[in-house]
């Protein structure tokens, strides 16, 4: 199953708390949710998304940041033959968070299922997108 996810990368962004009236509560960011969601819509559009995988689970995330409208162009050149990456946020593992997370319940059962994830920053051309990619890893009988 391979689908992917238009705009630049997003992570999954802390919890916030808030204190009402001597009460703790805490809620998830609008900017997480809606990703979230974006996530979720973009998989059952892919042929295929209908699909619950069952058993254990490989994730492949290749996350495409857009190039920043100040480098040079022999900079962007570089970017985009992955020769300059982006190291900088949001981290691989809150990539990764924010997908396996939107994706609970609707492309597996729970994302203990997956067992391996690979996670590849780059720059690409464009706004950036972000591609996933979902295999059902066969065990050894």
């Amino acid at each position: 199953m391979i689908f992917t996810i238009p705009g630049p990368p997003k992570g999954k962004a802390r919890p916030r708390i808030v204190r009402n009236h001597g009460k703790i509560h805490s809620y998830t960011p609008d900017a997480t949710a809606a990703y979230e969601e974006l996530v979720r819509i973009k998989y059952l559009q892919a042929e295929g998304g209908a699909i619950k995988l069952q058993g254990p689970i490989e994730i492949l995330i290749f996350a495409g940041f857009p190039i920043p409208k100040s480098a040079s162009k022999r900079k962007r050149e570089q970017m985009l033959r992955g020769e300059i990456l982006p190291a900088k946020k949001p981290d691989c593992d809150n990539i990764c968070k924010i997908i396996c997370d939107a994706l609970n319940g609707i492309a597996y059962r729970d994302d203990a299922q997956i067992v391996e994830a690979h996670v590849r920053k780059v720059y690409v051309g464009g706004s950036g997108e972000t591609t996933v990619t979902l295999t059902e890893i066969e065990e050894a009988q």
